[in-house]
C-alpha cells in the first residue's frame, strides 16, 4: 500500500494549490519544497512586485495631490521602508499558504524531490511511494548570450527585490511583462530608466494598438526606450556599467548603475529523473495532454514546468485540474479565456483574441472602443488616460477585451467571465452596471458594437 494518495513536487502556486485540492478531496498528500512555499510568484515575483508598485502608485498620488484640493509638504521616499513592507506582506501570505497546508493535514517536506519510478519519489534519502504525482518545479530566469552578464550589478528579477538603495541610473533589457512593471516602478522612484528590447514592440502579449499607445505614455514619462535592439553586452567602466545594445549599424550604449536581465523564464527540470523515466520534454518544458497527464502514466505537471502560459493564475488552474485527475477524475484543461495582467501605470489587461490574431485567423470581426475619458468614474479618480477595446465577431460573441487604463486587471474579469461562457455583446449591454463605476466603460464599450455608446461620440 502506497504511503500517499498524492506526491506534490514545488510548493509554488501550482503545486500547493494541487496539494490543497487534493487533500480537500480526502486525499492523502505530500508536498515536497527545496525553498519557500509560494514559489517564484510569491517569495520573488507577482506579490512582491505588486507591493512595491503600490508604494510607487501612491507616491505619484501624493505628488498631484493637490490636483484634489489636498495641500501636503513634498513627499519623501524610504526606500528601507518600502522594501520593508513588501517583505511584511511577503511573509504574511506565506504564512497563509503554511497554515493552510497544516489545517488540510498535508505533509511538508523539505528538500528536493527525485522521481525514482511513476510511483516513487526521493527527498532528502527517503522515499515516498504514492498512487501519482504532480510536478510543479516551476521555471528560473532565462539569459541572453551576451559578455559581461556576471558582473556586480547586472541583476535578475529576484536579486533587484534585494536593493538596499534606489539606482540613479537602471538598464532593463527587456520589454515584457517583468521588464515593464520594473521600468514603472523605478521610474516613480526617481530612477532614470532604459529600456532595451530586441522585438519591434514592447509587452508581446499585449494588443498592438494598446502596446503602441504604451509605449508613448511611458516615453512621455521620460523612460527612454530602444526597440529592435538586441542586447550585445555588458562591461565595467569605472563605477559603472557600460551597456551596448543594437545590432548590425545601429549601435548604442549607456551607462548604468545596475542592469536587470528581465528576458523571460525557462522551465526547470534540473535532477527530477524525467530522462530515466521517459518522461517526454520538448526542451526544457515538460509535455503534458489535455488533461495535464505527462507521457508516463500517473505522473503530471503543471505550471511554468509545462512551458505554454507562464502565468500564476494558470498555474492554480492547472493544480486543482491536476489533482482532481489524479486522484480518479477526467478533466480536461480549459484555455479559452485566459486573461493577462500587467501592472504598469496605467494598468494593462486583456482576455481572449488580440486585433492581429483576429487578423491573421482570418476571423471577421468588428473593434468597438470607449475611452476613460468619457467614464464619470474615472474622471472621478483623475484617471482618465486608456480606453476598453473590445472585439466580437460579426454574430456578436465576445472575442476579445483588451483594456488599458484605471484598475484594468480587475475589470477584465467580465472580458474572461464574457469568453467562458459565449456571451455576445448584447448580453453585456443587457446587463445592469452600477454607476458611477469603472465597469460601465465595458458596457459603453459593448454598445458601440451597434449603435455606439452612449456616453461618447463613435
Amino acid at each position: 500500500m502506497a504511503d500517499y494518495d498524492l506526491v506534490v513536487i514545488g510548493g509554488g502556486p501550482g503545486g500547493y494549490v494541487a496539494a490543497l485540492r487534493g487533500a480537500q478531496l480526502g486525499a492523502h498528500v505530500a508536498l515536497v519544497e527545496e525553498k519557500r512555499l509560494g514559489g517564484v510568484c510569491l517569495n520573488e515575483g507577482c506579490i512582491p512586485t505588486k507591493a512595491l508598485a503600490r508604494s510607487a502608485e501612491l507616491l505619484l498620488d501624493i505628488e498631484r495631490a493637490q490636483e484634489f484640493g489636498i495641500l501636503v509638504s513634498e513627499p519623501a521616499l524610504d526606500f528601507v521602508k518600502m522594501m520593508a513592507r513588501k517583505e511584511m506582506v511577503v511573509e504574511r501570505l506565506v504564512s497563509g499558504v503554511e497554515a493552510l497546508l497544516r489545517a488540510r493535514k498535508v505533509e511538508l517536506f523539505k528538500g528536493r524531490g527525485r522521481l525514482l519510478a511513476p510511483n516513487k519519489v526521493s527527498v532528502q534519502g527517503r522515499e515516498l511511494s504514492t498512487r501519482s504525482v504532480i510536478i510543479a518545479t516551476g521555471a528560473e530566469p532565462g539569459k541572453p548570450p551576451a559578455p559581461g552578464l556576471d558582473l556586480a550589478g547586472v541583476l535578475n528579477a529576484r536579486e533587484i527585490l534585494d536593493l538596499e538603495e534606489v539606482p540613479s541610473d537602471l538598464v532593463i533589457v527587456g520589454g515584457g511583462v517583468i521588464g515593464m512593471e520594473f521600468a514603472t516602478i523605478f521610474n516613480a522612484l526617481g530612477s532614470k530608466v532604459t529600456v532595451i528590447e530586441m522585438l519591434p514592440s514592447l509587452l508581446p502579449p499585449v494588443d498592438e494598438e494598446l502596446s503602441r499607445r504604451y509605449l508613448n505614455l511611458v516615453r512621455g514619462e521620460g523612460v527612454e526606450v530602444h526597440l529592435r535592439s538586441p542586447l550585445r553586452g555588458v562591461q565595467q567602466k569605472g563605477s559603472s556599467l557600460l551597456v551596448e545594445y543594437g545590432a548590425d549599424e545601429k549601435v548604442g550604449s549607456v551607462e548604468a548603475d545596475c542592469v536587470l536581465i528581465a528576458t523571460g523564464r525557462l522551465p526547470y527540470t534540473e535532477g527530477l529523473g524525467l530522462t530515466e523515466l521517459g518522461v517526454k520534454t520538448e526542451g526544457r518544458a515538460i509535455v503534458v495532454d489535455g488533461y495535464l497527464q505527462t507521457t508516463i502514466p500517473g505522473i503530471y505537471a503543471v505550471g511554468d514546468v509545462t512551458g505554454g502560459w507562464m502565468l500564476a493564475h494558470v498555474a492554480y488552474r492547472q493544480g486543482e485540474i491536476a489533482a482532481e485527475n489524479a486522484l480518479g477524475n477526467k478533466k480536461r484543461i480549459d484555455y479559452r479565456a485566459v486573461p493577462y495582467c500587467v501592472f504598469t501605470l496605467p494598468e494593462i489587461a486583456g482576455v481572449g483574441l488580440t486585433e492581429q490574431e483576429a487578423r491573421g485567423k482570418g476571423i471577421p470581426y468588428k473593434k468597438s472602443i470607449f475611452r476613460f475619458g468619457a467614464s464619470g468614474r474615472a474622471l472621478t479618480m483623475g484617471e482618465t488616460t486608456g480606453l476598453v477595446k473590445m472585439l466580437c465577431h460579426e454574430e456578436g460573441e465576445v472575442l476579445g477585451l483588451h483594456i488599458m487604463g484605471p484598475r484594468a486587471t480587475d475589470l477584465i474579469a467580465e472580458g474572461a467571465l464574457a469568453i467562458q461562457m459565449g456571451a455576445k455583446a448584447s448580453d453585456i449591454v443587457a446587463t445592469i452596471h452600477a454607476h458611477p463605476t469603472l465597469p460601465e466603460a465595458v458596457r459603453e464599450a459593448a454598445l458601440g458594437q451597434f449603435e455606439g455608446p452612449i456616453h461618447a461620440l463613435s
